[in-house]
């Protein structure tokens, strides 16, 4: 990941310097979920025995057309240079460098249904009071938590789930304070 960091914080620059910033933003984004739901793309990329010429064409036929020509550029000297393994690793830290820079903060809120817009609203009003900068919300929903929700923003995390009361009422439970000992 350090690789990727690197590589990502030269590309950031390169696009700043070149004022396509939200254009490669948009192309990593696109890297970044095609790496997530192609595992042969990420395989081929990983693969040693499939030579860089065949990559950089791969990679040509794939996102010529689709991304910016700074971005085209990039991903083919990282071919040139053997370090296209790292392209999944760079978007990643391309999309992360990009929200510190623009000051985006991201909320995930998981609940078990998803949330409807009244409560959606209510947390957002409360996330928005205690953070500072944009916020991105993603929702994910997870059958398990029974019911309420968890909030995570940056490394903070509130759970009003059901789940975690139903956790806290077995682990009490196993300790059994009601019993007096003789």
């Amino acid at each position: 990941m350090v690789v990727g960091t690197r590589y990502a914080r030269s590309l950031l620059n390169l696009a700043l310097d070149n004022g396509q910033l939200e254009s490669v933003y948009a192309d990593m984004l696109m890297v970044r979920q095609l790496c997530i739901t192609n595992d042969d793309f990420v395989n081929m990329l990983e693969n040693p025995i499939i030579k860089t010429d065949k990559k950089q064409n791969i990679l040509k036929e794939i996102f010529t057309g689709k991304v910016n020509d700074l971005t085209m550029k990039f991903m083919t000297l990282m071919a040139e240079k053997r370090r296209e393994g790292y392209l999944d690793d760079i978007a990643f830290a391309f999309v992360e460098q990009y929200k510190i820079y623009k000051n985006i903060i991201t909320a995930v809120i998981t609940s078990a249904n998803g949330l409807d817009p009244v409560a959606k609203e209510k947390l957002m009003a409360m996330i928005k009071a205690t953070a500072t900068g944009e916020i991105e919300l993603v929702e994910k929903i997870d059958k398990n938590l029974i019911g309420g929700f968890k909030v995570q923003v940056g490394d903070k995390l509130v759970d009003a789930s059901v789940l975690k009361r139903l956790n806290e009422l077995r682990k009490t439970f196993k300790e059994n304070p009601y019993v007096k000992e003789f």
